[in-house]
């Protein structure tokens, strides 16, 4: 099946707004109006809803090589996370008490990854439960965007190669585009396109990993 683009953004905002909307009996209607339209201005800013990033995205960066995570986890130097959804430029949190300091902390604290600034800030509406305080976390790319609100070749393939080409140091063999695709093109994807990149970037990254496992410098390549 083609991969639409439109219909999964529509889905994932369907689903994300069902989830963080506080539900009628915890929120009368103009609550729960404010509330949605504070998530309307977030997939505005911040693009639409994902299911997981590509593992080179400034937002998951900060992980182990060798176990490569496309969610921000504990392991890419977030705490305290919980009720977690993702958008493409950013995440919505909602720990319960305190929590949402030690939230805004660790982000403070993360490395400075490469093309872009991560920053956090508490929210001033109500997500997901009345005892939770939601912290939106932000991705600041220093560079434009496609007008799309895609991310360009320009910044995701040094991105992809500055994460990769490492690994020939203790690669055993060359996983294929078909294997990597979840990694390199973000949740939901289809064979060269997600909601991070667009066809003509995804198919120039193709291109070069094939390039890249041609080499035989990350091993036989794995069938």
């Amino acid at each position: 099946m083609a991969f639409r683009a439109d219909e999964a953004a529509r889905i994932g905002y369907e689903e994300v707004e069902a989830y963080l909307v506080p539900r009628p009996r915890d929120a009368d209607e103009a609550q729960r109006a404010r509330s949605k339209e504070a998530l309307r201005a977030i997939v505005d800013e911040l693009g639409p809803v994902v299911d997981a990033y590509p593992s080179w995205h400034p937002l998951v960066w900060n992980h182990d090589n060798r176990h490569p995570s496309t969610s921000p986890t504990y392991g890419c130097g977030y705490s305290d996370l919980d009720h977690t959804r993702l958008f493409a430029n950013g995440f919505i949190t909602c720990p319960y008490g305190d929590k949402w300091q030690k939230v805004i902390d660790s982000v403070k604290a993360l490395p400075f990854p490469p093309a872009a600034t991560i920053t956090a800030e508490r929210l001033d509406v109500q997500l997901y439960n009345p005892n939770a305080t939601p912290v939106l976390v932000r991705c600041n790319w220093n560079n434009s965007l496609d007008e799309d609100g895609m991310i360009p070749l320009s910044i995701a393939m040094p991105l992809l190669l500055e994460k990769e080409v490492p690994c020939w140091q203790w690669a055993q063999v060359a996983e294929t585009w078909e294997t990597m695709r979840p990694y390199f093109l973000g949740r939901p994807h289809g064979s060269r396109s997600s909601l991070f990149v667009n066809q003509e970037t995804g198919q120039a990254m193709k291109r070069v990993w094939n390039a890249l496992i041609g080499t035989g410098m990350f091993g036989p390549i794995k069938v």
